[in-house]
C-alpha cells in the first residue's frame, strides 16, 4: 500500500510481520534426522562469556536444522504411495486388474505382458535410472527396450544359448553370458568385445562405481574385469563347485555368492579367499538379495525357508517358510521383498527389520514359470522374466519417488548422458576400496591402549635423559667474559671456510714457530747455568 492511501475497510492496515509457520510432525522428524551430533550441555559451564557464545551457536544450529528440513520438504515433494485396505480387506487380495484401473493412464501403461514363448525363458535387467530394459532369451534373443515409451532400441539373435544379461554403466553397452564366452554389445546390437577369459559363465553382475564386471560359472571361478581399461583385476577360485547365484552389496561393492552346500560367501578383489563365509541353509542356496543400505540380506534354500540376515552382525534376524522352495527374489529401493516360485509371485512389505505376518501383494502368472525378478529403479514396477516372456506388475511404494539427477536421471538427454559418463569415469573408485566396512576409509584409527602406554613411557624416558644431559652440560660449561663478542663469533664462523692460500699460510706459520723455538733453545744452551740473573741479559745480546 502506497503512502497517503486510505486504510482498507475496517480501519486497520495489514501487519507487516510474517506469519509464524508451525512445523508438522514430519518436519520435526526430518529436523531430528538432520541433527549433527549431540548438543552442548550448558549447565556445566561456569564462564558466562563462553556460555553465551555456545548458546548462540546452538541457536544457529537449531535454526539451520529447521530450515534444512523445510528445504528438504520443498525439494522432495513426492511421497511414496502404498496400498491401503479398508475394513476387513487385505492388500494381498487386490488383483493387478483392480490396481491398473485405479491408477492414472501413464502408470497403467507400465503394466504389460510380452508373450515370447518360443525363445524363453527370459532374463532381464534395468539401467540405473530405470528407463531401459534388457531382455535375454535362453535361445539367443537379445533386445534393449525403452519400455516406458514402448520403443525398441535394438534387437539381435545370437543363435546361441544365453544364460544371463546385464547392463554396463549405461544403456549404450550390455554384456551377455553365452554358451562359451561372455560378449559385450553396443546399443545397435553389434558385438564389441569377446571376453574369452570368462568361460562357462552362469551369472553376471556389474559394479557401477568401480566399473567392474563380475562373473561366476560352472568352474567356480569368480572374475573381476575392469570395463574401462579391459584388464582382469582379480580371479578367485571359490573351491565350492559350480555357482549360479550372485549379487553384490550396493553399499560396499562386496560380491555375494550362494553355493550348493548351503553357504554364502562374500568376496573382494583384494583377497584371494572369501572375506566372510556363512552357513545359511542345510541345502543349496537358490537365491539371495541385499537391500540398498547394505544392512539386510535375504536368502532362500531348498528346504523352503527364507532367512533375513543382519550383514553388520552376520547373524539371522528371523525367517519365513514357503509352500515350495523360493527360486527368485529381489529387494526394491524402499525395502519391499519380492519372492517367487513356480507361477506365484509374492511381495512383502516391512519384512526385513521386523517379521511380517502376511504378504503385501500376491500375483499369479497367466503362463510360464518365473525365471528372474528385478524391481525397476524409481518406479513402482516389478519386472518378471519367465518361460513365456516378460511381465511387469504394479507394486505401489516399491520405487524411490525422488531421484538425484547427478546419480541417475530417468529423463536425461543425450548430452546429459555424455556428461554423466565422463563424470562417472572421473569419480571411478579403485578395486582396493571394496571392503566390508567402507566407512573405515579415511578414518583415523584409535591407538591401542598398550601401544599408547608404551609410547608415553618411551617419550618420558627420552625427555628425562635429555633433561639430565642438558643439566650436565650447563654445569660443566666454563663461562668466560667476552666469550660472545662479535669478533669471536666471526672467527667461529670462519673456521669452516676453506681458502686456496689458507693451508700454505698455516704451514709457513708452523715452520716459523718451529724455527723460533729452535733458535731460542740454542741461546738458552749458551748461557752458563751458574750465571747470575742480573748478568744473563749480557749473554743474550
Amino acid at each position: 500500500m502506497a503512502e497517503g492511501e486510505p486504510p482498507p475497510p475496517g480501519g486497520k492496515r495489514k501487519s507487516s510481520k510474517k506469519r509464524k509457520i508451525v512445523p508438522d510432525s514430519d518436519a520435526k522428524e526430518t529436523a531430528k534426522r538432520l541433527k549433527r551430533g549431540p548438543s552442548v550441555n550448558l549447565k556445566s559451564i561456569t564462564d558466562r562469556k563462553l556460555k553465551g557464545k555456545l548458546r548462540r551457536a546452538e541457536a544457529v544450529f537449531s535454526s539451520s536444522q529447521k530450515k534444512a528440513a523445510q528445504i528438504n520438504e520443498w525439494l522432495l515433494p513426492a511421497t511414496a504411495g502404498t496400498l491401503v485396505a479398508e475394513g476387513i480387506e487385505r492388500t494381498w487380495n487386490f488383483k493387478q486388474e483392480a490396481i491398473v484401473q485405479a491408477v492414472d493412464v501413464t502408470a497403467a501403461r507400465k503394466a504389460f505382458d510380452l508373450s515370447l514363448p518360443e525363445l524363453g525363458p527370459y532374463k532381464l535387467n534395468f539401467t540405473r535410472n530405470g528407463r531401459f530394459m534388457l531382455l535375454g532369451g535362453s535361445l539367443g534373443h537379445l533386445a534393449v527396450v525403452d519400455w516406458q515409451r514402448a520403443h525398441l532400441v535394438c534387437e539381435v539373435q545370437v543363435r546361441e544359448a544365453v544364460r544371463d544379461v546385464v547392463f554396463l554403466h549405461n544403456e549404450t553397452f550390455f554384456a551377455a553370458a553365452q554358451k562359451k564366452y561372455v560378449y559385450i554389445y553396443d546399443k545397435r546390437g553389434l558385438e564389441v568385445h569377446c571376453l574369452r577369459a570368462h568361460t562357462g559363465v552362469n551369472a553376471l553382475d556389474f559394479l557401477p562405481h568401480h566399473f567392474l564386471l563380475t562373473s561366476i560359472g560352472d568352474y567356480g571361478v569368480l572374475r573381476y574385469q575392469d570395463t574401462s581399461t579391459g584388464q582382469i583385476v582379480a580371479q578367485h577360485k571359490t573351491l565350492l563347485g559350480p555357482c549360479s547365484v550372485m549379487r553384490h552389496n550396493p553399499h560396499n561393492g562386496v560380491v555375494l555368492l550362494g553355493h550348493a552346500r548351503g553357504s554364502v560367501t562374500m568376496w573382494t578383489p583384494n583377497m584371494t579367499t572369501a572375506a566372510v563365509k556363512m552357513l545359511c541353509h542345510r541345502g543349496p542356496v537358490n537365491a539371495l538379495a541385499v537391500d540398498l543400505s547394505g544392512t539386510y540380506m535375504v536368502t532362500s534354500g531348498m528346504e523352503s525357508q527364507i532367512k533375513v540376515w543382519d550383514v553388520r552382525m552376520l547373524r539371522p534376524m528371523h525367517d519365513y517358510y514357503s509352500p515350495a522352495p523360493v527360486t527368485r527374489m529381489d529387494i526394491s529401493q524402499r525395502g519391499l521383498l519380492a519372492v517367487g516360485y513356480g507361477r506365484k509371485v509374492q511381495v512383502w512389505q516391512d519384512a526385513l527389520r521386523n517379521k511380517a505376518q502376511s504378504p503385501y501383494l500376491h500375483h499369479n502368472l497367466q503362463e510360464g514359470v518365473t525365471e528372474v525378478f528385478r524391481f525397476c529403479p524409481y518406479e513402482d514396477v516389478l519386472g518378471i522374466g519367465h518361460s513365456a516372456g516378460i511381465s511387469t506388475i504394479l507394486v505401489p511404494g516399491a520405487g524411490e519417488p525422488n531421484f538425484d539427477s547427478f546419480v541417475a536421471n530417468p529423463f536425461q538427454t543425450v548430452k546429459q548422458r555424455q556428461h554423466q559418463e565422463v563424470a562417472t569415469l572421473l569419480d571411478k573408485l579403485q578395486p582396493d576400496t571394496i571392503v566390508l566396512d567402507p566407512d573405515m576409509i579415511g578414518r583415523v584409527r584409535n591407538e591401542p591402549a598398550a601401544v599408547a602406554r608404551q609410547r608415553r613411557q618411551d617419550e618420558d624416558a627420552a625427555n628425562t635423559a635429555r633433561l639430565v644431559a642438558m643439566r650436565r652440560e650447563a654445569e660443566a660449561k666454563d663461562k668466560m667474559k667476552g666469550k660472545n663478542r662479535p669478533s669471536r663469533r666471526h672467527r667461529k664462523k670462519q673456521n669452516n671456510v676453506i681458502e686456496d692460500r689458507k693451508p700454505a699460510i698455516k704451514e709457513r706459520q708452523k715452520q716459523e714457530a718451529a724455527r723460533r723455538k729452535e733458535a731460542a733453545g740454542k741461546k738458552e744452551a749458551a748461557i752458563p747455568g751458574d750465571a747470575p740473573r742480573a748478568v744473563r741479559r749480557f749473554y743474550k745480546s
